[in-house]
């Protein structure tokens, strides 16, 4: 019997951020537009909720975002650097939405969920 439960479609083009050039191509990138990067602990269950719910709540209208996901557990270096470069304190999960070269917006935990990327 076929099941009716349909995934649905995710409309993030996951960008992987595994090297620490990438953070200075960020800032460059954040001159002309919005760049998001999702912090992210693959073995934290809260990190893991946060994440699907992002992910869900994502609707085809933000798709153009370009979205950064960094694994924290394989690239540890990285978020500390992003968190000395954007002067903002490691937490995890977090999001941190970039502009001109500068965090304007970050969360974490549970409040991702409340970061409207239509408003920036």
């Amino acid at each position: 019997m076929k099941s009716n439960t349909s995934k649905k479609e995710s409309f993030i083009n996951w960008i992987p951020l595994t090297d620490i050039k990438q953070l200075g191509e960020i800032k460059i990138q954040s001159e002309n537009e919005p760049i998001v990067i999702f912090k992210h602990s693959t073995r934290c269950g809260i990190s893991s909720m946060v994440i699907k719910r992002f992910e869900n709540s994502f609707d085809e209208e933000l798709k153009s975002f370009k979205m950064y996901y960094l694994d924290l557990l394989s690239y540890r270096e990285i978020s500390n650097e992003i968190a000395h470069s954007f002067h903002v304190i490691h937490q995890s999960p977090q999001l941190l939405v970039i502009e001109k070269g500068k965090v304007v917006t970050h969360a974490s935990h549970y409040d991702i969920g409340q970061v409207d990327l239509k408003k920036i």
